[in-house]
């Protein structure tokens, strides 16, 4: 962690606080994001094993929410922050509840995981379903590195790989699509799938999202829909 993003206060403990908090999000990210990885893995190879332990181990990344998020209230009612000490409160409370919900789409992923059969994935584009999964994994685990460091550059350039996921995610449901309308009786199976693809799409969204957080605490701006290109010219901008 690059401590220089956090201002030195009087008190030691408050630097001890937060850099307490930064630390526990990259515990509860590095959960979410094996949870990706084993709900994708679960997916393409029809691991039942590990889709219930997905399923089974979601309440562990709601737990690291609701501490987090309670630490983060009693950090506003005590040291009452302002100015980057605020703004970095704020993003930590924003990147938890992003989190948790990409942990709710990790469990979403693994649970139709179980519901397939497979003649299913062997009549479905699981090499592309694994890629995009892949993909969004990445793309958590670079919002998290850009989290950790601030790095409002390395934000951008993650959050740019949203465009590249959400073009996986079209291709996926136009083949998804196509089967169906050749084959009705696989719709309900199909959707399935669609619905864990969708999900997966979603991380991609909730990792721009963290890029965001990271772009607004450094420069104190919010970029949420907003332009990629207005989003670059915001990070490489005067803070303040």
């Amino acid at each position: 962690m690059d401590k220089s993003i956090f201002t030195q206060h009087i008190s030691r403990q408050f630097n001890e606080e937060l850099e307490d908090i930064v630390n526990r999000v990259m515990t509860m990210g590095g959960l979410v994001e094996q949870q990706l990885q084993d709900a994708v893995t679960a997916l393409a190879t029809g691991d039942n094993t590990v889709a219930e332990q997905v399923v089974t181990r979601d309440y562990q990344v709601n737990a690291m929410e609701v501490e987090l998020d309670d630490e983060c209230t009693h950090i506003l009612a005590r040291r009452q922050p302002t100015a980057s000490d605020l703004r970095l409160v704020m993003a930590v409370i924003k990147t938890i509840t992003d989190l948790e919900r990409i942990g709710d789409e990790a469990e979403r992923v693994g649970r139709m995981a179980l519901h397939l059969l497979e003649t299913d994935r062997a009549s479905s584009p699981m090499t592309e379903i694994s890629s995009l999964g892949e993909h969004v994994r990445i793309m958590l685990h670079n919002a998290l590195d850009a989290f950790v460091r601030m790095d409002p550059e390395a934000a951008v350039k993650t959050a740019q790989m949203d465009i590249n996921a959400d073009s996986q995610y079209e291709v996926i449901l136009r083949q998804l699509l196509k089967r169906m309308k050749q084959d009705p009786e696989s719709i309900p199976r199909v959707m399935d799938i669609i619905w864990a693809v969708r999900s997966m799409e979603r991380i991609g969204d909730r990792s721009r999202n963290i890029c965001e957080y990271v772009i607004y605490f450094v420069k104190g701006k919010d970029v949420r829909h907003t332009s990629f290109q207005k989003m670059a010219e915001e990070a490489t901008g005067d803070r303040r």
